[in-house]
Protein backbone atom coordinates (compact mmCIF):
# COMPACT_ATOMS: atom_id res chain seq x y z
CA UNK A 1 0.00 0.00 0.00
CA UNK A 2 1.27 3.53 -1.28
CA UNK A 3 2.67 5.23 1.90
CA UNK A 4 3.10 8.92 1.98
CA UNK A 5 5.02 9.43 5.00
CA UNK A 6 8.01 7.42 2.93
CA UNK A 7 7.68 10.86 0.45
CA UNK A 8 8.37 13.37 3.53
CA UNK A 9 11.91 14.64 3.03
CA UNK A 10 14.62 16.66 5.87
CA UNK A 11 13.68 20.39 5.01
CA UNK A 12 16.01 22.99 7.25
CA UNK A 13 12.68 25.06 8.90
CA UNK A 14 13.99 28.42 8.89
CA UNK A 15 10.31 30.19 9.10
CA UNK A 16 8.28 31.44 11.84
CA UNK A 17 7.59 27.80 13.38
CA UNK A 18 8.11 24.90 14.07
CA UNK A 19 11.97 24.77 14.59
CA UNK A 20 14.52 21.95 13.51
CA UNK A 21 13.93 19.23 16.07
CA UNK A 22 16.91 17.85 17.75
CA UNK A 23 18.36 14.31 16.91
CA UNK A 24 17.98 13.26 21.29
CA UNK A 25 14.25 15.05 20.95
CA UNK A 26 13.61 12.43 18.62
CA UNK A 27 14.90 9.71 20.02
CA UNK A 28 13.12 10.98 23.21
CA UNK A 29 9.69 10.78 21.54
CA UNK A 30 10.28 7.33 20.41
CA UNK A 31 10.43 5.90 23.53
CA UNK A 32 8.07 3.36 25.20
CA UNK A 33 4.96 5.02 25.98
CA UNK A 34 3.52 4.47 29.83
CA UNK A 35 0.54 5.09 30.76
CA UNK A 36 -0.45 8.84 32.12
CA UNK A 37 -0.84 7.72 35.79
CA UNK A 38 2.65 5.43 36.16
CA UNK A 39 5.03 6.04 38.71
CA UNK A 40 7.81 6.32 36.45
CA UNK A 41 5.72 8.99 34.03
CA UNK A 42 4.91 10.92 37.09
CA UNK A 43 8.63 11.39 37.94
CA UNK A 44 9.29 12.89 34.71
CA UNK A 45 6.30 15.22 34.77
CA UNK A 46 7.84 16.19 38.54
CA UNK A 47 11.32 17.13 36.98
CA UNK A 48 9.90 18.82 33.87
CA UNK A 49 8.25 20.93 36.17
CA UNK A 50 11.69 22.14 37.97
CA UNK A 51 13.22 22.96 34.98
CA UNK A 52 10.18 24.76 33.42
CA UNK A 53 10.11 26.83 36.67
CA UNK A 54 13.84 27.42 36.19
CA UNK A 55 13.82 27.96 32.47
CA UNK A 56 10.95 30.69 33.19
CA UNK A 57 13.06 31.94 36.22
CA UNK A 58 10.02 31.59 38.73
CA UNK A 59 8.75 30.09 41.84
CA UNK A 60 5.49 29.29 41.29
CA UNK A 61 3.43 26.34 41.86
CA UNK A 62 1.65 26.29 38.82
CA UNK A 63 3.84 25.73 36.27
CA UNK A 64 3.32 22.93 33.71
CA UNK A 65 3.19 22.00 30.07
CA UNK A 66 -0.83 22.35 28.73
CA UNK A 67 -1.51 19.70 26.20
CA UNK A 68 -2.15 22.02 23.06
CA UNK A 69 0.49 24.56 20.82
CA UNK A 70 0.88 27.94 22.00
CA UNK A 71 -2.56 29.15 21.30
CA UNK A 72 -3.92 26.97 23.75
CA UNK A 73 -1.86 28.17 26.06
CA UNK A 74 -3.25 31.75 25.65
CA UNK A 75 -6.70 30.24 25.56
CA UNK A 76 -6.14 28.51 28.97
CA UNK A 77 -4.84 31.83 30.79
CA UNK A 78 -7.74 33.89 29.37
CA UNK A 79 -10.43 31.60 30.19
CA UNK A 80 -8.79 31.34 33.79
CA UNK A 81 -8.68 34.72 34.03
CA UNK A 82 -11.29 36.10 32.75
CA UNK A 83 -14.75 36.66 33.33
CA UNK A 84 -17.82 38.43 31.62
CA UNK A 85 -17.28 41.99 31.69
CA UNK A 86 -13.86 42.73 33.04
CA UNK A 87 -12.26 45.30 31.76
CA UNK A 88 -8.87 44.01 29.60
CA UNK A 89 -6.33 46.15 27.80
CA UNK A 90 -4.27 44.43 25.08
CA UNK A 91 -0.96 46.31 23.96
CA UNK A 92 -1.12 45.51 20.32
CA UNK A 93 1.50 45.10 17.52
CA UNK A 94 1.12 42.47 15.57
CA UNK A 95 -0.78 38.98 14.45
CA UNK A 96 -0.44 37.53 17.75
CA UNK A 97 -2.03 40.36 20.12
CA UNK A 98 -4.64 40.60 17.82
CA UNK A 99 -5.44 37.13 18.55
CA UNK A 100 -5.57 38.03 22.36
CA UNK A 101 -8.27 40.16 21.35
CA UNK A 102 -10.41 37.78 19.68
CA UNK A 103 -9.88 35.49 22.49
CA UNK A 104 -10.97 38.03 25.50
CA UNK A 105 -13.75 39.56 23.60
CA UNK A 106 -15.34 35.66 23.24
CA UNK A 107 -15.14 35.23 27.02
CA UNK A 108 -17.13 38.63 27.29
CA UNK A 109 -14.46 40.81 28.78
CA UNK A 110 -14.31 44.96 27.91
CA UNK A 111 -11.42 44.74 25.81
CA UNK A 112 -9.94 48.45 25.13
CA UNK A 113 -6.33 48.42 22.78
CA UNK A 114 -3.39 50.27 22.80
CA UNK A 115 -1.98 50.50 19.11
CA UNK A 116 1.20 50.57 17.76
CA UNK A 117 2.77 50.47 14.35
CA UNK A 118 3.64 46.77 13.11
CA UNK A 119 7.41 46.63 13.42
CA UNK A 120 7.24 48.84 16.00
CA UNK A 121 7.91 47.77 19.47
CA UNK A 122 5.08 48.96 22.07
CA UNK A 123 5.88 52.03 23.73
CA UNK A 124 5.73 52.76 28.01
CA UNK A 125 4.80 55.97 28.41
CA UNK A 126 1.90 55.59 26.49
CA UNK A 127 1.00 52.26 28.30
CA UNK A 128 1.69 54.62 31.55
CA UNK A 129 -0.50 57.12 30.41
CA UNK A 130 -3.61 54.42 29.69
CA UNK A 131 -3.25 53.10 33.15
CA UNK A 132 -3.61 56.47 34.62
CA UNK A 133 -7.03 56.93 32.76
CA UNK A 134 -8.49 53.72 33.37
CA UNK A 135 -8.23 50.37 35.44
CA UNK A 136 -7.91 47.04 34.51
CA UNK A 137 -8.87 43.64 35.71
CA UNK A 138 -5.87 41.94 33.35
CA UNK A 139 -3.40 43.70 30.89
CA UNK A 140 -1.77 41.53 27.93
CA UNK A 141 1.44 42.16 25.89
CA UNK A 142 3.14 39.79 23.31
CA UNK A 143 6.70 39.54 24.25
CA UNK A 144 8.19 38.51 21.17
CA UNK A 145 6.13 39.52 18.08
CA UNK A 146 6.44 36.44 15.81
CA UNK A 147 4.56 38.64 12.73
CA UNK A 148 6.76 41.33 12.50
CA UNK A 149 10.33 40.59 14.56
CA UNK A 150 9.87 43.09 17.09
CA UNK A 151 11.42 42.47 20.89
CA UNK A 152 8.07 44.12 23.26
CA UNK A 153 9.64 45.87 26.25
CA UNK A 154 8.14 43.52 28.98
CA UNK A 155 10.58 44.73 31.43
CA UNK A 156 9.45 48.60 31.09
CA UNK A 157 5.87 47.72 31.02
CA UNK A 158 5.73 45.26 34.03
CA UNK A 159 6.25 48.36 36.97
CA UNK A 160 3.75 50.03 35.43
CA UNK A 161 1.28 47.39 35.41
CA UNK A 162 2.22 46.14 38.88
CA UNK A 163 1.38 49.98 40.21
CA UNK A 164 -2.35 49.08 39.65
CA UNK A 165 -4.49 45.89 40.81
CA UNK A 166 -4.28 44.23 37.35
CA UNK A 167 -2.67 41.13 36.28
CA UNK A 168 -0.23 40.98 33.86
CA UNK A 169 -0.03 38.33 30.75
CA UNK A 170 2.82 37.62 28.84
CA UNK A 171 2.72 35.59 25.78
CA UNK A 172 6.51 34.20 25.16
CA UNK A 173 5.99 31.55 22.78
CA UNK A 174 8.78 32.77 19.86
CA UNK A 175 11.00 33.92 22.97
CA UNK A 176 11.41 31.29 25.92
CA UNK A 177 14.28 29.48 25.38
CA UNK A 178 16.01 31.75 23.42
CA UNK A 179 16.42 35.20 25.31
CA UNK A 180 15.77 36.26 28.80
CA UNK A 181 12.82 35.40 30.35
CA UNK A 182 11.97 36.04 33.83
CA UNK A 183 8.56 35.78 34.81
CA UNK A 184 9.05 37.05 38.35
CA UNK A 185 11.41 39.27 38.37
CA UNK A 186 9.23 40.94 35.45
CA UNK A 187 6.55 40.57 37.70
CA UNK A 188 4.71 38.54 35.28
CA UNK A 189 1.48 36.62 37.02
CA UNK A 190 0.68 34.54 33.55
CA UNK A 191 3.36 33.26 31.23
CA UNK A 192 2.48 30.96 28.03
CA UNK A 193 5.31 29.46 25.57
CA UNK A 194 5.15 26.53 22.69
CA UNK A 195 7.15 23.62 22.13
CA UNK A 196 7.83 24.25 18.47
CA UNK A 197 10.85 27.44 18.50
CA UNK A 198 13.24 28.06 21.00
CA UNK A 199 12.73 24.83 22.59
CA UNK A 200 13.04 22.68 19.49
CA UNK A 201 10.22 20.12 20.05
CA UNK A 202 7.46 19.56 17.72
CA UNK A 203 4.36 21.54 18.53
CA UNK A 204 2.28 20.02 20.54
CA UNK A 205 2.86 21.53 24.47
CA UNK A 206 2.50 25.02 25.62
CA UNK A 207 4.38 25.68 28.55
CA UNK A 208 2.28 27.63 31.01
CA UNK A 209 3.13 29.26 34.44
CA UNK A 210 0.49 30.83 36.93
CA UNK A 211 1.60 33.68 40.03
CA UNK A 212 -0.47 32.75 43.49
CA UNK A 213 -2.27 35.83 42.78
CA UNK A 214 -3.20 34.64 39.39
CA UNK A 215 -4.07 30.91 40.54
CA UNK A 216 -6.71 32.73 43.56
CA UNK A 217 -8.24 34.38 40.99
CA UNK A 218 -8.62 31.54 38.86
CA UNK A 219 -10.06 29.14 41.71
CA UNK A 220 -12.30 32.24 43.24
CA UNK A 221 -14.46 33.00 40.24
CA UNK A 222 -17.91 33.79 40.22
CA UNK A 223 -18.39 30.98 37.33
CA UNK A 224 -17.07 28.43 36.48
CA UNK A 225 -14.09 28.41 33.57
CA UNK A 226 -15.94 28.55 30.29
CA UNK A 227 -13.82 25.46 29.08
CA UNK A 228 -13.31 22.34 31.23
CA UNK A 229 -10.43 20.90 29.30
CA UNK A 230 -8.38 23.95 30.04
CA UNK A 231 -9.64 24.75 33.56
CA UNK A 232 -6.38 24.58 35.54
CA UNK A 233 -8.42 23.85 38.79
CA UNK A 234 -8.86 20.58 37.13
CA UNK A 235 -5.66 20.63 35.31
CA UNK A 236 -3.21 20.65 38.31
CA UNK A 237 -5.37 18.36 40.36
CA UNK A 238 -3.00 15.95 37.20
CA UNK A 239 0.27 17.72 38.18
CA UNK A 240 0.35 18.64 41.51
CA UNK A 241 0.44 16.48 45.27
CA UNK A 242 0.85 12.81 45.47
CA UNK A 243 -2.53 11.78 44.70
CA UNK A 244 -3.33 12.42 40.68
CA UNK A 245 -6.65 13.11 39.64
CA UNK A 246 -6.95 12.15 35.93
CA UNK A 247 -8.48 14.75 33.87
CA UNK A 248 -7.91 13.80 30.12
CA UNK A 249 -4.92 11.44 29.31
CA UNK A 250 -1.70 13.60 28.69
CA UNK A 251 0.60 13.62 25.31
CA UNK A 252 3.25 10.89 26.89
CA UNK A 253 5.80 10.85 24.09
CA UNK A 254 5.84 14.48 23.15
CA UNK A 255 5.83 15.07 27.39
CA UNK A 256 9.29 12.94 26.59
CA UNK A 257 10.45 15.21 23.93
CA UNK A 258 9.71 18.45 26.03
CA UNK A 259 11.62 16.54 29.13
CA UNK A 260 14.82 15.86 26.68
CA UNK A 261 14.68 19.56 24.86
CA UNK A 262 14.71 21.03 28.93
CA UNK A 263 17.66 19.03 29.51
CA UNK A 264 19.76 20.10 26.42
CA UNK A 265 18.98 23.21 27.20
CA UNK A 266 20.93 23.69 30.85
CA UNK A 267 23.51 21.00 29.28
CA UNK A 268 24.88 24.05 27.10
CA UNK A 269 23.74 26.42 29.68
CA UNK A 270 21.59 29.82 29.49
CA UNK A 271 23.88 32.35 28.33
CA UNK A 272 25.52 29.69 26.08
CA UNK A 273 21.84 29.39 24.53
CA UNK A 274 21.13 32.74 24.40
CA UNK A 275 24.60 33.69 23.06
CA UNK A 276 24.35 31.42 20.16
CA UNK A 277 20.39 32.89 19.11
CA UNK A 278 22.54 36.31 19.25
CA UNK A 279 25.27 35.44 17.26
CA UNK A 280 23.37 33.63 14.65
CA UNK A 281 21.11 36.30 14.31
CA UNK A 282 24.35 38.70 13.37
CA UNK A 283 25.69 36.68 11.25
CA UNK A 284 22.44 36.56 8.98
CA UNK A 285 22.16 40.21 9.25
CA UNK A 286 25.45 40.95 8.44
CA UNK A 287 25.20 37.79 5.36
CA UNK A 288 21.30 39.77 4.17
CA UNK A 289 23.57 42.92 4.19
CA UNK A 290 26.41 41.47 1.71
CA UNK A 291 23.08 40.10 -0.53
CA UNK A 292 21.72 43.65 -0.33
CA UNK A 293 18.81 43.05 1.88
CA UNK A 294 17.87 44.79 4.54
CA UNK A 295 16.08 44.22 8.23
CA UNK A 296 12.67 45.52 8.57
CA UNK A 297 13.09 46.04 12.48
CA UNK A 298 15.38 49.17 13.69
CA UNK A 299 18.10 47.69 15.43
CA UNK A 300 17.63 48.11 18.93
CA UNK A 301 13.92 46.24 18.62
CA UNK A 302 14.59 43.33 16.75
CA UNK A 303 14.66 39.65 17.58
CA UNK A 304 17.65 37.28 17.32
CA UNK A 305 15.01 34.05 16.49
CA UNK A 306 12.86 35.80 14.12
CA UNK A 307 14.72 37.96 11.46
CA UNK A 308 11.84 40.41 9.45
CA UNK A 309 13.52 40.90 6.19
CA UNK A 310 12.21 43.82 3.79
CA UNK A 311 11.27 42.43 0.39
CA UNK A 312 13.51 44.10 -2.26
CA UNK A 313 11.23 46.20 -5.33
CA UNK A 314 13.31 44.52 -7.40
CA UNK A 315 11.61 40.69 -6.61
CA UNK A 316 8.32 40.96 -8.83
CA UNK A 317 6.59 37.46 -7.05
CA UNK A 318 8.54 36.87 -3.60
CA UNK A 319 5.93 33.93 -2.93
CA UNK A 320 8.42 32.31 -5.97
CA UNK A 321 10.90 32.90 -4.16
CA UNK A 322 9.92 30.94 -0.88
CA UNK A 323 8.62 28.27 -3.54
CA UNK A 324 12.49 27.56 -4.73
CA UNK A 325 14.19 27.79 -1.63
CA UNK A 326 11.47 24.84 -0.54
CA UNK A 327 11.75 23.31 -3.62
CA UNK A 328 15.10 23.59 -4.61
CA UNK A 329 17.06 23.86 -1.68
CA UNK A 330 14.93 22.11 0.85
CA UNK A 331 14.41 25.34 3.06
CA UNK A 332 11.60 26.90 4.27
CA UNK A 333 11.05 30.38 5.35
CA UNK A 334 8.02 32.39 6.24
CA UNK A 335 6.02 35.13 4.58
CA UNK A 336 4.47 38.23 6.10
CA UNK A 337 1.19 37.93 7.58
CA UNK A 338 -1.68 40.90 8.02
CA UNK A 339 -0.34 44.28 6.72
CA UNK A 340 2.82 43.24 5.81
CA UNK A 341 2.01 40.60 3.34
CA UNK A 342 3.99 40.59 0.48
CA UNK A 343 6.62 43.13 2.25
CA UNK A 344 8.52 41.00 4.35
CA UNK A 345 10.08 37.54 4.80
CA UNK A 346 10.33 35.85 8.12
CA UNK A 347 13.52 34.06 8.77
CA UNK A 348 13.49 31.60 11.86
CA UNK A 349 16.68 31.12 13.81
CA UNK A 350 15.39 29.04 16.79
CA UNK A 351 16.43 26.53 18.94
CA UNK A 352 18.31 23.74 16.90
CA UNK A 353 17.89 25.96 13.58
CA UNK A 354 20.18 28.97 14.73
CA UNK A 355 23.11 27.23 13.95
CA UNK A 356 26.07 28.37 12.08
CA UNK A 357 25.65 25.84 8.79
CA UNK A 358 21.76 26.47 8.55
CA UNK A 359 23.00 30.48 8.48
CA UNK A 360 25.41 30.18 5.27
CA UNK A 361 22.96 27.66 3.79
CA UNK A 362 20.31 29.98 3.45
CA UNK A 363 22.34 33.00 2.71
CA UNK A 364 24.18 30.66 -0.67
CA UNK A 365 20.45 29.77 -1.63
CA UNK A 366 19.15 33.10 -1.31
CA UNK A 367 22.53 34.45 -3.18
CA UNK A 368 21.61 31.82 -6.01
CA UNK A 369 17.77 32.41 -6.02
CA UNK A 370 17.86 36.25 -5.81
CA UNK A 371 20.83 36.03 -8.92
CA UNK A 372 19.17 34.21 -11.29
Amino acid sequence: MHNQLDHIREVLLMGPGPSCVHPRVYQALSRPTLGHLDPSFISIMDELKEHLRSLMQTDNTVTLPLSGTGSAGMEACFVNLIEPGDRVLILVNGVFSMRMVEVASRLGALVDTLEFSWGTPVDPAAVEKQLDAHSYELVAMVHAETSTGVCNPVGEVSPLVRSTDALFLVDAVTSLGGMEVAADAWGIDALYSGTQKCLSCPPGLSPVTLSDRAFTKAKNRKQKVPNWYLDITLITGYWEGSKRAYHHTAPINMIYGLYESLKLFFEEGRDAVFARHREMHELLASGLSQLGLTMFVEEPYRLPMLNAVTIPESVEDEAAVRKRLLEEFCIEIGAGLGPLTGKIWRIGLMGHTAREDAVKRLLDAFDQVLSD
